[in-house]
């Protein structure tokens, strides 16, 4: 006879290998925190329907309250012939306290506990994560103020295109991070629902009170449809989808790092603290961090892509297919959240170095946009302009010079539209307060930009605080 809690109708003894196939407490024990809290809210409704009593209560939810504690100090054993975190806590119970222990299951299935548990779990997390990303903004808009006069060269096709603020680039990454954010709290529509009382499917026969349970564990909504409530995952797809998306861009901010870091650009310095050496070249200095942040992105956008296909082609409602949802998610939480955690403090000790930005901006083309744009101040047609700033350009690198090295004669060959305030026009600073549009990288731009950015992250902590 089976020895599981639904062996009843078996006449044999599952498989050694069955169960260590099929059991999830390797993974679900992560699960432990919110299974208990969510079986606290449901043992206590469940005494004021008067399904149980309250002593009965009382003697649930001290035991649940006592395993938690043995979880907490690393005293409790989980079993895999218990499957997973809801029989081993289950099955710990009645042994703690009898048989009353066996009444807590009353009017719930597994199905609709571990949908709560995975609801519990993506509440906290969200939260978290997005108090790490609100950090990680804040890091960045103090970044761009205390290099507020900075240049750079800004790249298109990674050639040199134009000057820009340092600043302007490190708001462009604000931006990013607060639609990062945003969509967390998007999210937490979908989340902030509460699926136990949908019992296996179909709901339960008992007089729950599902209002009670959400109002208990804190929960906005409750899902309208039973079979929906324990068979959407569409809540963890998003996740992984957001996660995914803010991992592409700590990764685009990674990929960015470790060019400004090397040799070949010498734009920053990156703390030691974030580095690592070679075990044979004494002269390295790697960017770890930032190489595996870039690295980690694809095992997320994986678990996106897993879940995706996992629940593809299942009918309603629950599949055993579906216990593949919890190792990408936990896996993806924790990638995230370390990712986050180094990135803030890796980009607040990094050097700055503005000389060898300067000395870039300088000795480039990145100007030539704005000669083009002198020219059709005096009249000629944009197109006719670029043709002639083409040809001087030419000149200048068969010449080994650049725009500003060029006397008004050598302009005058190309048009006699050139007057000497070209040389004003054409340096960098000028060239970049120029763009003083909405969203452009001029001074008075990048002011705008960092306190509208300031009002959106105070108006969104307030949602994750």
């Amino acid at each position: 006879m089976s020895k599981k809690a639904w062996g009843g109708r078996f006449t044999k003894s599952t498989n050694h290998l069955v169960e260590e196939y099929t059991a999830s407490i390797g993974f679900d024990y992560k699960l432990a925190e919110e299974d208990i809290q969510g079986s606290i809210a449901h043992a206590t409704m469940l005494a004021t329907q008067g399904i149980i009593t309250v002593e009965e209560m009382d003697l649930i939810i001290r035991g649940l309250k006592e395993i938690k504690k043995e979880i907490e100090e690393g005293q409790f054993e989980f079993s895999i012939a218990l499957e997973d975190i809801h029989m081993n806590i289950e099955k710990r119970l009645i042994e703690k306290i009898g048989p009353v222990g066996g009444k807590l299951h009353t009017a719930r299935s597994r199905n609709d506990q571990v949908a709560l548990d995975m609801h519990l779990y993506l509440k906290k997390w969200v939260k978290q994560l997005g108090i790490r990303l609100a950090e990680l903004i804040e890091g960045f808009i103090q970044k761009a103020e205390e290099n507020i006069d900075i240049i750079l060269p800004g790249y298109t096709h990674l050639q040199r295109a134009q000057p820009i603020l340092f600043s302007h680039h490190l708001m462009a990454y604000v931006s990013m991070f607060l639609r990062d954010l945003e969509r967390l709290q998007d999210s937490w529509k979908r989340i902030d629902l509460m699926p136990l009382g949908a019992g296996a499917l179909a709901g339960t026969t008992f007089p729950i009170d599902r209002k009670q349970v959400a109002d208990l564990l804190g929960f906005q909504g409750i899902y309208a449809n039973s079979m929906d409530a324990v068979s959407d995952r569409d809540y963890i797809v998003e996740f992984l989808s957001h996660a995914s998306l803010m991992m592409m861009h700590l990764s685009r901010l990674s990929e960015e790092l470790i060019l400004w870091s090397s040799q070949e650009f010498q734009f920053v310095e990156l703390d030691d603290a974030f580095c690592t050496g070679s075990s044979i070249m004494p002269q390295k200095k790697n960017p770890d961090v930032a190489e595996l942040v870039r690295g980690k992105t694809g095992r997320v956008y994986g678990h996106l892509i897993s879940l995706l296909t996992t629940l593809k082609g299942l009918p309603l409602t629950y599949n055993k297919d579906m216990q593949e949802d919890k190792e990408g998610m936990f896996d993806t939480v924790q990638t995230l959240d370390g990712a986050l955690a180094l990135m803030k403090p890796m980009v607040e000790t990094m050097k700055v170095n503005q000389e060898k930005m300067a000395k870039s901006v300088k000795e480039d083309f990145s100007n030539a946009t704005d000669y083009a744009d002198y020219l059709v101040t005096k009249g000629i047609p944009f197109r006719q302009a670029h043709e002639i700033v083409g040809k001087t350009v030419l000149y200048c690198i068969e010449q080994k010079k650049y725009l500003l090295d060029l006397t008004i004669e050598e302009y005058h060959a190309f048009s006699d539209q050139v007057e000497k305030d070209i040389y004003e026009k054409l340096q960098p600073e000028q060239v970049v307060n120029a763009r003083s549009s909405y969203g452009g990288t001029a001074k008075e731009s990048v002011f705008v930009q960092i306190e509208e950015a300031k009002t959106k992250l105070q108006d969104l902590q307030g949602f994750f605080s």
